[in-house]
């Protein structure tokens, strides 16, 4: 699954740096590590907005290319 997704953080612990994101009209939320979050800050917020493309990795389907 190349496109993008749009989604809401459900968590994110900004000390271990991942998270999960919950695609727009989807149950199930997907893994997210702050490497995969674009721009300086590098973290989430819980209820935030974010794009971002799914893609399987390590065994389960993760966020990647993150967009605020």
């Amino acid at each position: 699954m190349n496109e993008r997704c749009e989604g809401i953080v459900q968590y994110f612990d900004r000390d271990k740096g991942y998270g999960f994101v919950v695609p727009m009209g989807q149950r199930d939320a997907i893994y997210v590590r702050r490497e995969d979050i674009e721009g300086e800050t590098r973290t989430l917020s819980e209820g935030q907005q974010v794009s971002f493309v799914i893609e399987l990795g390590r065994g389960r389907f993760e966020a990647r290319a993150v967009r605020p």
